[in-house]
């Protein structure tokens, strides 16, 4: 199986005296470069000792994994280096902290009771350095929101350094019940930014058991009503698994007729990592097997004039009806193919798998689509 650029890999570092982030650029770059040279690492085609005033890094043991315009973190006396932004790529996120308030049983990044308020000052860091016409930037964790008056620093840098760049955030949206937060928080993301909000059931008894977080489902929808009280953006999640499939149908004409201001519905495959390998026994679901309730809740919404995306689903699992609505969704990172994938002449077009999914996780309807197929 193939998988995707790494985010790390090891140099050897000198003159850095600090944990600090740097911005890859070339020769050329640097010169008409706005930032600071003590936030410049020079890049030339080797990656060797180049011009004066600059940082440099020699000798990468995986070159193809900085490049131009990347934002990386170096640390003293270390090899490690570290990939914050990649320019190009449309996976980009501002990581904002490992908390959450919810313990979702499909969750792929457990969260972590710590102390890292200090991302704030990262992510303050970080953001002055990102290409300013990036199109989007996704800020995800842990809860977000959990930051509190942090992530209102951090959309506020947003919009001043990166006023066009759209930010996505996912949240599970519990802690904009708080009026006060949730008008701060939308004040500072402004237009550019929408909310992803997950739901995992059309009752509390559903949702709240997926979620792992008793009463959420009345906070969920209290906060998302305080969010369309503002007129904020709002997305609307479901991960799909053999729990949340039971009631598909059900929760879209849910979501249509209880949230009509949601912009847009993202229909999920679950990604086989953190609390959702533990939880196997009870997630696991062969896609081809949820299809009929999938087909139904997408064309129910879509026929209804929400906007639909379907994700994280390889096109040879989808009836042809759903092609029109899957996205190629799975950061680049982290995102491969199956050996059986090669000769498909959809490939390029194709979300592919996470790379954590073996074969154990993928669907018995994993073939190469033909062009004979695509003609039928």
């Amino acid at each position: 199986m193939s998988l995707g650029l790494a985010k790390h890999t090891h140099a050897k570092v000198t003159g850095v005296e600090r944990v600090s982030l740097f911005k890859v650029l070339t020769i050329e770059e640097a010169d008409g470069t706005h930032l600071p040279s003590s936030s410049v690492l020079l890049w030339d085609d080797e990656l060797q000792e180049g011009a004066c005033g600059y940082t440099h890094i020699c000798v990468p043991k995986d070159p193809a994994v900085i490049r131009p315009g990347d934002v990386v973190r170096l640390r003293p006396d270390g090899s490690l280096v570290s990939i914050l932004y990649r320019r190009g790529s449309r996976a980009n996120v501002l990581f904002a902290t490992e908390r959450c308030n919810s313990l979702c049983l499909m969750c792929s990044q457990p969260p972590r009771d710590v102390d890292d308020d200090w991302r704030v000052d990262e992510l303050l860091a970080l953001i002055p350095l990102i290409d300013k016409d990036d199109p989007q930037l996704g800020v995800t964790g842990g809860e977000p929101t959990l930051l509190g008056q942090g992530l209102v620093r951090v959309l506020d840098a947003c919009a001043q350094h990166l006023p066009t760049t759209h930010i996505h955030i996912l949240t599970n949206g519990r802690n904009f019940q708080d009026p006060g937060l949730a008008y701060d928080l939308i004040v500072a993301g402004r237009e550019q930014t929408s909310w992803a909000v997950p739901l995992a059931g059309d009752n509390p008894a559903m949702h709240d058991e997926i979620m792992g977080a008793p009463g959420g489902f009345l906070e969920t929808m209290r906060g998302l009503a305080e969010l369309a009280s503002h007129g904020a953006r709002v997305e609307v999640r479901v991960v799909l698994h053999a729990m949340s499939v039971q009631r598909l149908p059900q929760l879209a004409e849910f979501i249509y007729r209880r949230l009509p201001f949601v912009e847009h519905v993202a229909l999920m495959g679950h990604e086989p990592m953190g609390y959702t390998k533990g939880n196997r026994d009870r997630l696991w679901i062969d896609p081809i097997d949820y299809m009929p309730a999938l087909q139904a809740a997408t064309h129910h919404l879509a026929d209804r004039g929400l906007r639909v995306s379907i994700y994280n689903l390889p096109l040879c699992v989808l009836p042809k009806d759903l092609w029109p609505f899957a996205q190629q969704s799975i950061s680049d990172w982290k995102n491969s193919f199956a050996p059986e994938c090669a000769p498909c002449v959809l490939k390029d077009q194709c979300a592919g798998f996470f790379a954590s999914a073996g074969p154990a996780w993928r669907s018995r309807a994993v073939v190469p689509i033909t062009f004979e197929e695509i003609a039928a």
